[in-house]
């Protein structure tokens, strides 16, 4: 695989290495982590999407790069309606719209010493987690469908939030496009009991507190300050989403075919983004997206409701405010400068978030001086981030930034290679407690299945592809 430095952050797979290839593919790593990403056949993946018609500018791949089913996660591809574009679901992923919400609170360290063990558990046993888990929330087909058009706008008019909520999510909690008739009877009864869930493997529910800050500016403007104790929720749209991909993914199958796609990898299998079938499969995706931001919605009110019962205290009091949600598993329109007019491509983030900079016009008033706000996990015995979008992201990755650690071993050689007694008594030592439906997550999991985030974020920061602002050390994790 021919690689050329750019920068020390930055690496370009010229297009001249494989015939088809439409476009470079660049690679945003430093030396170290371009010998972690080796280790699968991520980059070949990079030069796969490098073939999708329509691909303009680049195959990008952010430094938490992994394989991933079609597209690596990490993978980010924009293509042009007006010049053959397709739309992949591999370029989407199967947890559509899996995604990262941050919630601050007003209590600072001292104020949870001795409680953790209480905290976690009340999280545990008030969270449904786990795979198949369901919720407290029951809804009928009829009422699913609402949740598909108007995502967390209806949980919050269902009480579970406040409008203020809505401010703080990428579009608003809910992205326009929806059609539930777009979507199988199937995916609607997955989906009908699990609003409210957790769910399995990666997904998890993290009370942190902020370590160090690297933007004063910007942590006073979010009332942010060393200590204080925030919760992260990650999770997705469970398994309708999952559905809604496994059913769509058939039908560009056969789309391969009927519109004469050439591309290396069927697990590529994608539309023409103006025929009736992208055009289905953009009503169903969209619909999954809304369910997901529901789903985090009402995450985070069963959190609050948990904190006030430890705490005897109401989330308002306690200033459990949300400080944004971001999706890192979507495809959507968006408008971009490109080759000097402004154009609306479509954008495909699988396992990468978005990172508008200051002033574009998609951020909610309060963000625009800022920046949106880019959350990002890491693994549960190190740190998180909170960082911000720049213009320079919008400038070069069609305003994108990584999206996590990513994974270094597979869940196979997790399970293989980490001792569960040894993780668990190293993890205690550095005073985080984790609580899980089996030991089986738990290993899968581990610190040492991931790549080192510090190493990650150096690169987008080093990149402008985003700011840091704050890192953050978890105390206590239910995982799903």
């Amino acid at each position: 695989m021919p690689l050329e430095k750019i920068s020390d952050c930055k690496y370009l797979i010229p297009k001249t290495y494989k015939s088809g290839m439409r476009v470079d593919g660049i690679i945003f790593a430093n030396e170290k982590l371009i010998g972690d990403i080796n280790k699968d056949k991520a980059f070949e993946q990079v030069v796969n999407v490098a073939h999708l018609p329509g691909i303009v500018k680049y195959s990008l791949a952010m430094p938490d790069i992994h394989w991933g089913y079609g597209f690596p996660i990490g993978g980010v591809a924009a293509t042009d309606p007006e010049a053959g574009g397709v739309i992949s679901p591999g370029g989407v992923g199967y947890d559509i719209n899996c995604g990262v919400r941050l919630l601050k609170t007003d209590l600072a360290i001292e104020d949870v010493k001795g409680k953790i063990e209480r905290i976690v558990n009340v999280l545990y046993n008030d969270v449904p987690s786990g795979i198949g888990s369901k919720g407290q929330i029951r809804v009928s087909n009829n009422e699913v469908k609402k949740i598909l058009i108007n995502g967390a706008k209806w949980a919050v008019s269902r009480g579970l939030g406040v409008k203020e909520d809505l401010e703080s999510c990428e579009e608003f909690g809910a992205i326009e496009g929806a059609d539930p008739d777009c979507v199988s009877e199937r995916a609607l009864d997955r989906g009908r009991p699990q609003s409210g869930t957790l769910g399995s493997g990666n997904h998890f529910l993290e009370v942190q507190a902020i370590e160090d800050i690297f933007d004063d500016k910007i942590a006073q403007k979010l009332n942010l300050r060393i200590g204080q104790i925030m919760v992260m929720i990650h999770s997705g749209s469970r398994g309708l989403g999952y559905q809604v991909c496994d059913d769509y993914i058939r039908n560009m199958r056969q789309c391969v075919s009927k519109y004469n796609i050439d591309i290396p990898d069927r697990q590529l299998s994608c539309a023409p983004l103006n025929s009736p079938e992208a055009k289905r499969y953009i009503g169903a995706m969209n619909s999954a997206a809304n369910y997901a931001w529901a789903n985090r919605q009402i995450l985070m009110y069963l959190t609050r409701e948990a904190f006030g019962k430890v705490f005897s205290k109401s989330w308002q009091s306690l200033g459990m405010d949300l400080i944004y949600d971001v999706a890192h598993n979507i495809a959507k329109f968006e408008k971009y400068d490109f080759e000097g007019k402004e154009k609306t491509l479509c954008v495909h983030r699988k396992g990468a978030t978005r990172a508008l900079g200051p002033g574009n016009y998609k951020l909610p008033e309060k963000y625009r001086d800022i920046g949106q706000p880019v959350i990002i996990p890491g693994d549960m015995g190190t740190a998180s981030y909170l960082l911000v979008g720049t213009k320079k992201a919008e400038e070069e990755t069609f305003g994108s930034t990584c999206h996590g650690a990513g994974r270094l071993k597979s869940r196979t050689e997790a399970i293989r290679t980490v001792d569960f007694d040894q993780l668990m008594k190293e993890l205690k030592q550095k005073g985080i407690e984790v609580r899980a439906t089996g030991k089986k997550t738990i290993v899968e999991e581990a610190p040492s299945a991931y790549k080192n985030i510090d190493d990650v974020i150096e690169v987008v920061s080093q990149a402008g592809i985003s700011r840091k602002v704050c890192k953050l050390r978890p105390l206590c994790v239910v995982k799903g």
